[in-house]
């Protein structure tokens, strides 16, 4: 294909952050870094900042709708990014969307808290994320905190929590960061039983948008038609290079600087 929708379209269904270092504008600055197009619908406002968000408010459900449709009768959407949704009927929401976009991949960043603990929906949101968008889900990426609260297991490690979800998805990414290892490990688990195990040096400091930027990234990736392992360790690692050449922007925390490691294609990075 040629002409202005040469590169392949993500449609990303997320929050705005005034802040500008998460939700919509980390997709987008991510998957302009993969040579990609963000087609970005806003599901939710929040107001908040670089550290914690102090409300938000979930669109209604028929602008979102509309958001999407637009974009789906115009452009060629080659993979979906979820990120915040807010609502159990914000998740309904994206069902509907899905089905009318047959055997397109959707990465699900279960957006459940902000990074300084602020809630981003009741946790009957992320268990109807689990229960109904899982099912028709490529892959999901919840951070281990995020994952205990979806498989129910507050103290659980990454694998007890992956036995627990994997019936529902066919892959999960379960980030690490959160501990005081000098390590950190990220894992991909997939249904028929392959893991893969992912490190990278643990950077100092706090990050504002690492998650949005990393699912994001692997939308693109799985937009260009990158095979999924690959896809993963792509996008992980493009990640990390943001992070550690990342901005501070604010007392409290940095950003990741996404449009230095530009990745047209996997050929530079």
């Amino acid at each position: 294909m040629s002409g202005p929708c040469s590169r392949p379209v993500v449609l990303c269904l997320s929050g705005h952050d005034p802040s500008g270092g998460a939700g919509l504008q980390a997709d987008i600055e991510a998957l302009l870094a993969q040579s990609c197009h963000a087609a970005p619908a806003v599901t939710a406002l929040t107001v908040q900042d670089t550290v914690d968000v102090a409300d938000f408010r979930v669109l209604d459900r028929a602008w979102v709708m509309a958001q999407a449709d637009a974009v789906i009768a115009d452009l060629p959407v080659a993979a979906v990014k979820l990120g915040m949704l807010g609502s159990v009927e914000m998740v309904d929401t994206v069902l509907e969307i899905m089905q009318k976009l047959p055997g397109v991949p959707l990465v699900c960043d279960p957006v459940l808290r902000a990074g300084g603990g602020g809630a981003l929906g009741k946790d009957e949101v992320g268990y109807a994320m689990r229960e109904r968008l899982f099912p028709v889900s490529t892959i999901a990426t919840p951070n281990l905190p995020e994952a205990r609260i979806l498989a129910e297991l507050p103290e659980g490690s990454a694998d007890e929590c992956a036995e627990r979800l994997l019936p529902r998805i066919r892959h999960l990414l379960i980030t690490g960061g959160h501990g005081d290892e000098t390590e950190v490990h990220n894992r991909l688990y997939c249904r028929d039983g392959s893991r893969y195990d992912f490190s990278c040096q643990r950077l100092p400091g706090s990050y504002h948008g690492s998650g949005c930027t990393l699912a994001s990234a692997l939308a693109g990736r799985l937009a260009l038609g990158e095979d999924l392992v690959s896809a993963v360790k792509t996008a992980l690692d493009y990640t990390w290079r943001t992070l550690r050449d990342a901005e501070a922007r604010a007392a409290a925390s940095t950003f990741p600087v996404a449009f230095r490691w530009i990745c047209p294609e996997g050929t530079r990075r």
